[in-house]
């Protein structure tokens, strides 16, 4: 039985990230496929107060069909893995892009380190664009196109409205402080993935970590890929993500 793909971006971006693979996606899982923005970005500017991933994630499981496939990228990778979770009803199957349960560097967890978020989070304050436009440089990371790149995500996400402040300092606090390892590892809902082995947010030393965790998650790895290969390498990322659907 066929079900709903809902696409889930990452943080500071919007649904416009994906307008480049969703013909391709649409023709692959013969479907529905939807893009949608997490609360507080885009065109969904209705956030929860106070806002957490727990708020947030209720608020998106609102607007799921049952039985829906979930593709996170980067941050709204956490978003898919909490609601497949705790509204298991909800959610066939979750796809994840570059993302992981935690992305906090911790002791026994390679991730972003703490100085990187606390970075970005201080000069959200004083320059959101620029903070936004060195986290687009640092998806780019390591991609063989990363000027043309950015360029092409910039477009795309002008597109749609800028997103709120609240959104984005909070979205900061869960990739900082959200830890969902025991949730990954305890999913009843299958869970695959795609990555890219260049990828500076996401280090490839945390994917064999992930398959320690769960045993049956399975996942592809594009070699010259950073932290957006659905940008970098479309076809090779529609490749592995044709087996996943």
């Amino acid at each position: 039985m066929q079900n709903e793909l809902v696409l889930l971006h990452g943080w500071g971006m919007n649904q416009g990230v994906w307008q480049l693979i969703l013909p391709d996606l649409q023709f692959m899982h013969n479907d529905t496929v939807r893009s949608v923005d997490l609360p507080g970005y885009g065109n969904n500017q209705t956030s929860p107060k106070p806002y957490t991933l727990h708020a947030a994630a209720l608020q998106l499981s609102n607007q799921l069909q049952p039985n829906t496939t979930l593709m996170g990228w980067s941050l709204g990778g956490l978003f898919a893995v909490y609601i497949a979770k705790h509204w298991p009803e909800k959610v066939a199957k979750v796809i994840l892009v570059a993302a992981t349960p935690l992305f906090a560097e911790g002791d026994d967890w390679p991730g972003i380190k703490a100085n990187v978020l606390a970075a970005f989070k201080e000069q959200l304050v004083t320059h959101r664009e620029k903070t936004i436009d060195r986290f687009l440089a640092i998806q780019a990371m390591g991609s063989e196109n990363a000027r043309d790149d950015i360029k092409q995500l910039k477009q795309l996400l002008n597109k749609f409205p800028a997103p709120q402040e609240c959104a984005l300092t909070a979205g900061l606090d869960i990739l900082q402080q959200d830890d969902l390892r025991d949730a990954f590892a305890c999913c009843s809902v299958p869970i695959r993935a795609v990555f890219g082995r260049l990828d500076a947010l996401v280090p490839y030393r945390a994917v064999t970590k992930m398959k320690a965790l769960k045993r049956d998650f399975e996942y592809e790895v594009i070699d010259k890929a950073s932290h957006a290969p659905f940008i970098s390498h479309k076809k090779e990322f529609l490749s592995a993500v044709k087996s996943m659907l």
